[in-house]
This record gives C-alpha cells, sequence and structure tokens, in this order.
C-alpha cells in the first residue's frame, strides 16, 4: 500500500504564523466602533435637549405603531 502526499501536505506545518490576523484585526476594529457608539450614546441621553428629542421620537413611533395595530384589530 502506497500512500500519495503532496507538497501542500508538509508546507502546512512548517510555514510559520502570520503576524497580523487579518480576522482579530477586523475584531478590534468592531469593538473599538462599539465603544465609540456607546460613548455618543451616553453622551446624548446626558444632554437634556438630546433626551427630550429621543424620548418624543420614540413616543411618536410607539403611537404610529398603536394606531396602525388598533386599526388592525378594529378597534376604531
Amino acid at each position: 500500500m502506497t500512500a500519495i502526499m503532496t507538497d501542500f501536505d508538509f508546507k502546512r506545518g512548517s510555514e510559520p504564523v502570520p503576524e497580523k490576523w487579518e480576522g482579530l484585526a477586523e475584531l478590534d476594529r468592531a469593538l473599538a466602533e462599539n465603544r465609540l457608539t456607546e460613548y455618543r450614546a451616553r453622551k446624548a441621553w446626558a444632554d437634556p435637549w438630546s433626551r427630550r428629542i429621543t424620548i418624543g421620537v420614540l413616543t411618536l413611533i410607539a403611537c404610529v405603531l398603536a394606531f396602525l395595530a388598533g386599526g388592525t384589530f378594529g378597534l376604531w
């Protein structure tokens, strides 16, 4: 019985590991952007005007959804 081993099989284990891993760099960038987004959200919530506008917009969206749901179920 003979086994055929290609050159690819030998090179796989002997190659050095690259110093820069593309996947980890992308993950690091995503984490950094998430921290930046969280910082912006906290800073915006600390501002009184921004908080009022956010609450107003969310209330408006909730009212529109409630109106559409009431129309769907025949409440008005």
